[in-house]
């Protein structure tokens, strides 16, 4: 199928597009080696010609960073719960306005309690959140969009309160799935929301209402389909036909050669891209693994990721007799998780909900493998049925390992099949998860926003004006 880049034609419908656009974007932290989506989207977002500003509520320090995260962390708008800069901007605010200021804590601290960690969370982090109001008035800032429905919308909330400038987030997962705490407040007051799939929007119209329906607008967060692009033979096993791209940050030809890091020759390899936590479900793939070892099949399962259950599937490896076949690999950076691709036969996902209601969205590592021409193995939990069918994946209950191996014999026994949902996985990302479209959709919604503000404004100037133009005695 023909692969162009949907965004070219997409910008110049733009609403006045030839003005530029000031966005701020908030995040909870940054860095952080699992969310390369948001680093992308930023990328994305800046080459359509909006400025972004990042502002972060926390600085992380993560062991692996992404070579691109580098510049957003020098660029990125940081801040210490309390300084005299913070002091100055609560002060601006209540001399500006002392009613709209106290209405907003009251607001936040009303919202937030109940939740010991949305509660703590909105104390600690007000203070830093009106000095990101100061300085986005001093940018002239024209719209904010909170990353995640949780602290970063809450913030994203602050700002419009204390502003007036139109505000969006987006609803990922846990985020609406887990806790609703000021959840209907945010959606109100928000120009539009972005949900992720269709399962999150159905979420949030039950916790807010059907009156919400028009707001929310489904956009499925896209990967990038020319840097991840299926690869042929290679020296670690046999890949999907097509022309290898040797491009920066993508697979150095040079570099797949036969070394340990390649996983044995023969062998079935399966690859599990995902945060050590329990919603990910890395326990029912182990569990999988020694089924498979148990029925005979040669294979390497290498496990790319870290977390707080690190150790305990450690154990569970060692438990399991799967040290010659499980392999955790830690936190990687992009690049390294793109040459992983090129390795591997499969790539699993065996999510599963957790007991507070914590649920995928759709993982980016499935459309990340699918872009790469790899068949995935899933589980139907959340909104991953949006994303995998019978043509692309085998999708499984949760929590079934017995489903999880019977899915990846078939598929090691069956290599046509893996070519064939490949191919129509590969299709499916190009034509629906695409970063370039997703991310002119996204564009689109925030031009919209603040081009409707500039025409608020420009009407407001005329009533402002017409009566002094009335009472002007003539020339």
């Amino acid at each position: 199928m023909s692969e162009q880049n949907p965004s070219m034609s997409l910008r110049s419908s733009f609403p006045d597009a030839s003005q530029p656009l000031r966005l701020a974007q908030i995040v909870s932290r940054f860095p952080m080696v699992t969310e390369t989506f948001v680093l992308y989207e930023l990328e994305a977002m800046e080459k359509l010609g909006v400025t972004v500003e990042l502002y972060s509520l926390l600085r992380e320090y993560p062991k692996v960073v992404h070579p691109e995260a580098e510049k957003w962390v020098r660029r990125a708008h940081y801040f210490p719960f309390f300084s005299p800069k913070i002091l100055r901007a609560h002060w601006h605010y209540i001399r500006r306005n002392p009613g709209r200021y106290f209405r907003t804590v009251a607001e936040v601290l009303r919202g937030t309690w109940g939740c010991a960690r949305c509660f703590g969370a909105a104390l600690a982090f007000f203070p830093k959140v009106v000095r990101f109001a100061y300085e986005m008035e001093e940018q002239a800032i024209q719209h904010v969009h909170g990353q995640f429905a949780y602290h970063a919308a809450v913030a994203a909330l602050i700002v419009h309160r204390l502003t007036g400038i139109p505000f969006s987030f987006t609803a990922r997962g846990s985020d609406v799935q887990s806790d609703g705490h000021m959840l209907k407040e945010k959606v109100e007051a928000a120009d539009f929301v972005i949900s992720v799939s269709e399962y999150n929007k159905e979420i949030i119209l039950r916790k807010c209402g059907s009156g919400a329906a028009e707001k929310i607008h489904v956009i499925h967060g896209g990967v990038d389909v020319d840097r991840l692009s299926p690869h042929n033979q290679t020296e670690c096993g046999s890949r999907l036909g097509g022309k290898i791209r040797v491009i920066h940050g993508g697979v150095d030809v040079g570099r797949l050669v036969p070394s340990s890091k390649c996983p044995a020759a023969g062998n079935f390899r399966i690859l599990c891209v995902a945060r050590f936590e329990e919603v990910k479900g890395h326990k029912s793939l182990v569990e999988a693994c020694r089924v498979l070892k148990e029925h005979g099949l040669p294979f390497e399962c290498r496990l790319i990721g870290d977390g707080p259950l690190v150790p305990q599937i450690e154990n569970q490896i060692k438990r399991t007799d799967l040290c010659d076949a499980v392999f955790l690999l830690g936190a990687r950076p992009y690049n390294e998780v793109i040459d992983e691709f090129s390795r591997t036969d499969v790539v699993v996902l065996a999510t599963a909900p957790t007991a507070n209601g914590k649920r995928e969205g759709i993982p980016n590592v499935l459309k990340e493998a699918m872009a790469c021409g790899l068949p995935v193995v899933a589980a139907a939990s959340g909104g991953i049925p949006e994303l995998v069918d019978e043509s692309c994946g085998i999708l499984v209950r949760p929590r079934d390992p017995a489903a999880i191996a019977d899915a990846l014999q078939r598929l090691c026994d069956q290599p046509a099949l893996r070519r064939r949902m490949g191919i129509a996985g590969r299709e499916k990302i190009v034509r629906e998860f695409n970063l370039n479209l997703s991310t002119a959709m996204r564009a689109e919604l925030f031009f919209r926003g603040a081009d409707g503000r500039r025409s608020r404004q420009r009407l407001a100037d005329t009533t402002l004006t017409e009566p002094a133009l009335v009472t002007q005695p003539p020339a």
